[in-house]
């Protein structure tokens, strides 16, 4: 049954949000001030018809948005898409009962993302190759990505191809492609142990393709070239499949907040490392201790720094810093901490911050929800947040970064 709504407001993940005497009904691709038609199934509703529209609707750069999952907001314009992703930080903070200045969001988009997954499935005689549709599991083919890197332009092919190689498993895959200064490293998921046939045919794959690296399950198959990222001075062949910021231009707008909000310090440490993007910016200035979970990413770094020149000395740790964060009397070892969890936050270490008598921390985030819970923790050890910047490197998406400061506000 249709039924006529007015949007009031954009939801977390885009979606227009239209009350009505049942209550609130979620209308995606629908904006703020418009009156739409919907077939309402519970608090969703699908939309029909823009009955008036908004002047911040705007034509879509992509002829599959709305069908392919991938973006939620090519339709707002750009004020109305800036200020969506700004208040998802306000209302984070508000949540949590922190109050701080939220800077406008800085464009961390550059010439595209870097990296991007392909889902690959058997449908018939073939593998279909592609991104999940829209609030589904099917998939949808993409010929082309006008939010990837030029770097990335042959990647679907590339994917294709390789899918087509590893079609015999009729097991679901995904195929994760970066583009490296020395080509396309690709990483795939899903398949298990290859044979000593499948290896031959990847590796064949690989030079018909000229990839820099290809990999199954972080196990590389073969390495013609050393996939390396500029990070600072440093150049790093990440781990396969390791992370890695989403654009160059995302990575060089963090790491800039990062140096931006530390004083004149000697000793840093660098919490959830990585392979070391933030590390080796901040060894330009300052002694650093770099600390991450995963043995292969400090390998990189490692690496990397060993083959640098003109930075201060990078010391490296593996530790799961979930399981065993630093404890009060290693962070006094330090003049200032930065940290770059993954999604989930940094409970665990955060509270041994709000504990130690660490002048300044630097905390870098990619869920804003999880950083006002930490940020709230460090506030109630004593610290004040002195701003929040929101760095957007995941452009027509619901996805935010963001880089707060905190100083400490009275001696421990």
């Amino acid at each position: 049954m249709n039924e006529i709504l007015v949007v009031a407001r954009l939801g977390q993940r885009g979606d227009g949000i239209a009350p009505s005497e049942a209550g609130e009904v979620f209308v995606p691709y629908a904006l703020p001030g418009e009156t739409v038609r919907v077939v309402r199934d519970g608090d969703r509703g699908q939309l029909v018809e823009i009955i008036t529209p908004v002047d911040s609707r705007i034509a879509a750069i992509c002829p599959l948005f709305t069908r392919c999952g991938g973006c939620a907001a090519q339709h707002m314009a750009p004020g109305l898409y800036r200020e969506w992703k700004r208040r998802q930080v306000e209302t984070a903070l508000s949540r949590a009962g922190v109050s701080a200045p939220v800077a406008d969001i800085v464009d961390g988009h550059g010439t595209g993302r870097r990296r991007v997954t392909f889902h690959a499935r058997r449908e018939g005689a073939g593998m279909l190759v592609g991104f999940m549709v829209a609030r589904s599991h099917d998939l949808i083919a993409v010929p082309a990505c006008p939010v990837l890197a030029p770097g990335l332009a042959r990647a679907p092919a590339a994917a294709q191809l390789v899918a087509n190689r590893l079609g015999g498993s009729n097991k679901p895959l995904d195929i994760q492609i970066t583009a490296s200064e020395a080509g396309l490293d690709i990483d795939i998921r899903g398949h298990g142990p290859a044979s000593d046939k499948l290896r031959l045919s990847l590796t064949e794959a690989a030079e018909r393709l000229d990839l820099a690296r290809l990999s199954m399950h972080g196990e590389i198959v073969v390495e013609r070239r050393p996939p390396q990222q500029r990070m600072g001075r440093a150049m790093v062949a990440p781990a396969p499949g390791g992370f890695l910021q989403a654009t160059a231009a995302g990575e060089d707008a963090i790491s800039d907040l990062v140096l931006a909000g530390l004083p004149k310090v000697k000793r840093v440490a660098d919490l959830f490392a990585g392979c070391g993007p933030i590390s080796f910016r901040l060894a330009e200035r300052a002694q650093v201790h770099a600390v991450e979970s995963d043995k292969a990413a400090i390998l990189a770094l490692t690496r990397a720094a060993a083959a640098t020149q003109g930075l201060k000395p990078i010391s490296s740790e593996v530790r799961d810093l979930f399981r065993r964060p630093l404890l009060e009397h290693e962070l006094n070892a330090f003049d200032a901490v930065v940290l770059d969890p993954p999604r989930a936050g940094a409970e665990a270490q955060v509270r041994r911050l709000a504990a130690a008598k660490t002048g300044t921390v630097v905390y870098v985030s990619c869920d804003a929800a999880t950083f006002a819970r930490d940020a709230a923790i460090l506030i109630a050890g004593g610290y004040a947040l002195e701003g929040v910047t929101p760095v957007d490197q995941f452009r027509y998406s619901a996805h935010i970064e963001l880089v707060g400061v905190f100083r400490r506000s009275k001696k421990k």
